[in-house]
């Protein structure tokens, strides 16, 4: 699946740390992204993959797809009906507003050269010293950037493609969310809004209308989310991580500063959204899975696919709200 190379654009303080651009790298496999089309059945029983498939082209995300059933998908169909006006519980009118049938929820997908190539960091430690040590925090693997890709946890991909070796020419079937979520052309004028409460970021166009819902991770009891409105200062892709332990609670006292390398398994993913809050951004993250179920140390991070499009559909200026 294409997608573009991220520049280097500045350097802002991050969190309880900062984040400077590094060079430009690739995300995910970029080989033809897979068009929508009547190729393949969905597997019977997994209606749960399906609306999540589906709400995620729509704009608004279950976060990681893994076909089961969660509090993030739950709270993406909750938003998708009240921002569509259908009434709760409508199961068949939530699937004809979401286009189900007008294209197969899975699609083959031919892994190229360049997906199985990598460049792949195949072990990264936990410990952010000895991650300062390393040239870059790519993906692990082909499965980890195909997931990343297609929005999937490799634990689904392999349970779509149980003989699959996962290498170059074999092809697989994959969740069709090529184009999925994507604005063509952003508002003029955008709105976020964080909730604490919710865990969830929406979007919204001058009009008040929603273009945009994800699930988020945001803040803990030691480092409460600045409930208030901030503003976009600026958007850096392919941060690196300046990490300085005296302002992490929870720090080793062993460490030291050290600049964390740039990768979708960095700290902050593949983008770091600047607000005007000192220390405070909304950015990626390289565990996809626990979005919208675990803390932060205070800022606001999505999986870094979602964190891509909201990028996207915001510029300096653009308000942000954290709320409860």
């Amino acid at each position: 699946m294409v997608r573009s190379a991220l520049r280097s654009l500045s350097s802002v303080a991050i969190c309880v740390a900062s984040v400077t651009a590094a060079t430009a790298w690739s995300d995910g496999p970029r080989g033809a992204a897979p068009q929508a089309q009547k190729t393949t059945a969905q597997p019977a029983g997994d209606a749960t993959l399906e609306i999540q498939i589906l709400l995620d082209r729509a704009g608004f995300s279950p976060g990681e797809i893994d076909g089961r059933s969660g509090a993030n998908t739950s709270r993406a169909i909750a938003a998708f009906e009240t921002a569509r006006r259908i009434q709760a519980g409508d199961r068949a009118a939530l699937l004809e507003a979401l286009g189900r049938g007008q294209f197969d929820v899975l699609v083959p997908y031919t892994i190229t050269a360049e997906d199985a190539g990598g460049p792949f960091t195949p072990s990264i430690p936990k410990d952010l010293m000895e991650q300062s040590k390393l040239p870059a925090l790519n993906f692990t693997s082909v499965i980890e950037a195909l997931g990343e890709a297609f929005h999937a946890s490799p634990a689904l991909l392999r349970r779509l493609n149980p003989n699959a070796r996962f290498v170059e020419g074999e092809s697989i079937q994959v969740p069709n969310v090529a184009g999925g979520g994507t604005v063509a052309t952003p508002p003029a004028d955008t709105r976020v809004v964080i909730s604490k409460e919710a865990s969830v970021a929406t979007v919204y166009d001058g009009s008040g209308k929603v273009i945009f819902h994800a699930p988020v991770t945001s803040g803990s009891e030691r480092d409460p989310l600045p409930i208030g409105t901030w503003a976009v200062t600026a958007v850096i892709k392919n941060p690196t991580f300046n990490y300085n332990p005296e302002l992490f609670w929870d720090a080793d006292p062993s460490h030291a500063k050290a600049k964390i390398p740039a990768g979708p398994n960095g700290p902050v993913g593949i983008v770091w959204i600047d607000i005007s809050k000192e220390h405070y951004g909304v950015h990626g993250t390289p565990e996809p899975g626990r979005i919208g179920y675990t803390s932060s140390h205070g800022c606001v991070r999505l999986t870094n696919w979602d964190a891509a499009r909201l990028a996207a559909l915001v510029k300096k200026g653009t308000p942000v709200v954290f709320e409860q």
